[in-house]
């Protein structure tokens, strides 16, 4: 038998312990030289660690990415603020996210603070709408009646509802 198993095993544990052996040797003398404060010699650096150097570096890019990561953040936040307004101005209704798939719209001619609409996004990817009954929608059920269930129109509703609140307003 040119191949014996056992034999085989027994060398490939010898070379096992070898190997371990002096890894053992390399971590003694490196934690020596960590003890002592000095710096770490380049033959007991591991070769999968970074230097001081490429440590400090990449601290350095870290906090570039941070920094940027914060500008970003800042700038988003101000061009939301300045979207939201310019819906709201345009279209007289701020919409809020309540929950996960329901926004609250509130019009900007609204008699009372809580006057607001909740709709749900239904289908597949939200792409459908559904009015949720709230007291206000229940104040307004020809408007309900006509413009969302008789001709399935969202903006039509929105519209109307607009203009039934600016003339409450303007003829009060």
């Amino acid at each position: 038998m040119t191949v014996n198993p056992a034999s085989e095993a027994q060398q490939r544990l010898r070379q096992d312990h070898a190997r371990l052996w002096e890894e053992c040797e390399r971590l003694r003398k490196l934690v020596g030289a960590l003890e002592r404060g000095g710096p770490v010699p380049a033959e007991l650096q591991a070769s999968g660690l970074p230097s001081s150097e490429e440590v400090a570096e990449l601290k350095k890019q870290v906090e570039s990415a941070e920094l940027k990561n914060q500008r970003l953040k800042e700038v988003f936040q101000t061009k939301i603020q300045e979207f939201r307004k310019a819906c709201y101005t345009l279209t007289g209704y701020q919409v809020d996210i309540t929950r996960e798939g329901q926004y609250r719209l509130t019009s900007m001619y609204a008699e009372h603070k809580d006057d607001c609409l909740v709709f749900k996004a239904a289908g597949p990817s939200g792409a459908t709408m559904q009015l949720l009954e709230t007291a206000f929608s229940r104040s307004v059920p020809e408007l309900v009646q006509l413009h969302l269930l008789a001709q399935d129109s969202i903006p039509a509703f929105l519209s109307a509802l607009t203009l039934d609140l600016f003339s409450r307003q303007t003829v009060a």
